[in-house]
């Protein structure tokens, strides 16, 4: 999926202009799956910190490095699917556009298929009642509000309303606005990274690295950000931009079923199944026989040691059963 992430963004960003933030254990596939990406933009944290943190080393590599702090970030994940890439193409254009404008914050929304508990949401102020200049002529909204994982009523109600897209955790921003945010909303998190980065290119690097990176914040950068500016809108600008890429982050059962069914109230199995008034259904179930009678948009999966069943409509809770086994110190489940 990295290799995918980044053959789907050849067209718009040389080589020399991809950067990838990742962690020791990975960072030699990294470098081996994106041979063309130079090797010192393989950005490796010595532990994880939330992507606010990750974000930020990746930015103040940018300021440094590029010499350029008016330089535009396309912040990516690199564990999506999406099935439009040109598609995708275009968005991302017209993303960066409207990212180039003065103190912009802009994310990509995708238009819920479902009532989602698993995602969070943007609410967009409809166009005609912002009172934001947005230029360039794109699809831009305001933001109005972000919502963490809603309850199953309020997600339905949502996607009900047509004001709500699915947060994709793709965004675009200038460096400078990106840190004079930080440094707004997270101020411990930005001094700490531009102590940092007066180090980048020293032999003084790798151990001020180990000691500013324990000493931020462990937040994403929709709490730390977008969230609170947002809510102030009179220093920075928050934009969603639709995006209907046929995107899924593969976060659950649930969207790996919407992944492989060919057509709705379709079974998907990966082994041999015998279904009867049966619909909706994901059996995973490699080495034993299924047979399924009249039940409808449940999950199944079965390994060596342990059977998952739960409807499709709660997969992200599955979570819960992870964090149970957690507590109870089952790790040879997990």
């Amino acid at each position: 999926m990295l290799e995918q992430t980044y053959e789907r963004l050849a067209p718009l960003f040389p080589p020399s202009h991809v950067w990838v933030v990742t962690n020791h254990k990975q960072a030699a596939a990294v470098r081996r799956q994106l041979r063309h990406v130079p090797s010192r933009h393989a950005l490796i944290e010595p532990f994880g910190r939330n992507t606010a943190a990750a974000i930020g080393l990746a930015a103040v590599h940018l300021s440094k490095e590029e010499g350029d702090v008016d330089a535009l970030m396309a912040v990516l994940p690199a564990d999506h699917f999406i099935g439009k890439p040109a598609r995708y193409r275009r968005v991302v254009h017209a993303a960066l556009k409207v990212a180039a404008q003065w103190g912009a914050l802009v994310v990509l929304g995708i238009p819920p298929s479902r009532p989602e508990t698993g995602y969070g949401y943007i609410e967009r102020v409809p166009r005609d009642q912002s009172r934001q200049s947005i230029k360039a002529g794109e699809h831009a909204s305001a933001v109005r509000r972000f919502t963490e994982k809603p309850s199953l009523k309020l997600a339905r109600d949502y996607v009900a309303s047509g004001r709500y897209l699915w947060n994709a955790g793709m965004f675009f921003w200038r460096v400078s606005t990106f840190l004079e945010n930080l440094e707004r909303h997270l101020p411990k998190t930005h001094a700490a990274l531009m102590r940092l980065a007066d180090t980048i290119g020293t032999s003084r690097y790798a151990a001020a690295l180990k000691r500013e990176y324990s000493r931020l914040e462990n937040i994403s950068v929709d709490h730390a950000l977008l969230e609170p500016a947002s809510r102030d809108p009179r220093h920075a600008r928050v934009l969603v931009i639709p995006a209907s890429i046929d995107w899924s982050d593969i976060g659950s059962w649930a969207a790996v079923y919407e992944l492989l069914a060919k057509r709705t109230g379709a079974n998907v199995s990966t082994g041999r199944v015998l279904t009867l008034d049966a619909s909706g259904n994901l059996f995973w179930s490699p080495s034993k026989f299924v047979a399924a009678v009249g039940v409808s948009n449940l999950v199944v999966v079965e390994t060596s040691d342990a059977l998952l069943v739960c409807s499709r409509e709660r997969a992200q809770d599955v979570g819960r059963a992870v964090k149970w086994l957690e507590l109870h110190r089952l790790h040879k489940l997990l």
